[in-house]
């Protein structure tokens, strides 16, 4: 009974010595070493969506913000999309929080990116937001998005700090970014990105490329 206890008594100190250890092994970089960006204007933007909510298409992404697959697909073929189809009106495009990178992780970076991004998304400046995580993007579990370099984002492209960190320190959205979570397992969400185009995944298992979207776009259009 001894030898059990004191294995609990080990484990319970694990639990609370490695993330200080973690931390002082790992610091993250210096809060103002980032990129700056200019912001974009985008059609109709409304908290994590974008364009027309009355377009004929509506296309869907899961997404985490520590994953490079996502920031491949936000730099490279989301603004074919946003030109050939949000701005013309024909889809109507929503970000969804996926933070499964934290499932293993110490700092759970991704859980407080999606909650400082969802307080951007409370100022209507959501996709500036994400926009300037994605131009920072460092490696999974690297510290890059420690709480005050995420805070330092939120300034840089001029949210009011004050509604920002009362929001961010209460963690005011953890439900809805659950929610999101638990939507896209039930539609069938294994990674990220993970794109819907009305209900239907694209391309499983590998990075949606603007000719699988075009494919999925065009058909949806056509009533096929």
């Amino acid at each position: 009974m001894l030898l059990i206890g004191g294995g609990v008594v080990l484990v319970i100190l694990a639990i609370i010595i490695i993330p200080t250890i973690y931390k002082a092994l790992v610091p993250p970089p210096p809060v103002g070493d980032f990129k700056q960006i200019t912001p974009e204007a985008r059609p109709n933007e409304n908290g994590t969506s974008m364009g027309d909510p009355n377009a004929p298409v509506k296309l869907d992404s899961w997404e985490d913000f520590q994953c490079p697959s996502c920031q491949q697909f936000t730099e490279t073929v989301e603004p074919q999309i946003l030109e050939a189809y949000i701005k013309t009106g024909k889809v109507y495009y929503t970000f969804h929080q996926y933070p499964f990178i934290d499932t293993n992780s110490v700092t759970k970076e991704s859980h407080q990116a999606a909650n400082a991004s969802m307080c951007a998304a409370e100022q209507n400046r959501f996709w500036d937001y994400r926009d300037i995580v994605f131009a920072n993007w460092q490696g999974e579990n690297q510290g890059y998005l420690a709480d005050n370099r995420l805070v330092a984002f939120a300034q840089s492209i001029g949210l009011d700090m004050t509604k920002f960190n009362a929001c961010f320190k209460a963690n005011k959205y953890s439900a809805q970014i659950q929610a999101d979570f638990t939507k896209g397992q039930q539609m069938g969400v294994q990674g990220t990105p993970s794109v819907f185009v009305n209900g239907k995944i694209l391309t499983p298992g590998y990075i949606p490329q603007f000719k699988d979207v075009q494919t999925a776009v065009e058909a949806a259009l056509a009533g096929k």
